[in-house]
């Protein structure tokens, strides 16, 4: 479990199915990669095979969008996978480009702030890009 601290003031805590707390009281909302979290809390879902991309990427990106305002807002927010790396970083990098760090530097940035290894494949990296041009307007 860590907490991952954005260039905009916003935090979130980021875990792997191991580090899964039922009883967490800083945790205000979950953003969870892997069915096997079952969340009895407050938390959205994504349909996402390990190693693979999301099965419906729009929805996948509007709930990152969701997830990533509730921080900026001072909540609490947990994401996690099940080993914390691949998906997850995948969704952190995403956040990172929500706080203002350049598309092209966002997977570089999750691996300096959270873990060397995270965003583990090729596809990954370029669902952060198509991640990145979607949300661009917003």
């Amino acid at each position: 479990m860590a907490i991952v601290d954005f260039p905009d003031g916003s935090r979130v805590q980021a875990s792997s199915l191991a580090e899964r707390r039922e009883d967490d009281p800083e945790r205000a909302f979950g953003l969870y990669l892997d069915e096997h979290w079952a969340p009895t809390w407050p938390a959205d879902l994504v349909a996402w095979p390990d190693f693979g991309l999301p099965e419906e990427p729009e929805v996948a990106a509007r709930q990152i969008v969701d997830a990533f305002g509730r921080a900026q807002r001072g909540e609490l927010v947990e994401v996690g996978c099940l080993g914390g790396s691949g998906r997850t970083g995948t969704v952190l990098a995403c956040m990172a480009i929500l706080a203002a760090v350049a598309l092209g530097e966002a997977v570089e940035w999750v691996r300096e702030a959270y873990r060397p290894e995270a965003v583990e494949t090729a596809e990954q990296e370029a669902w952060v890009e198509w991640f990145g041009r979607w949300a661009e307007p917003r």
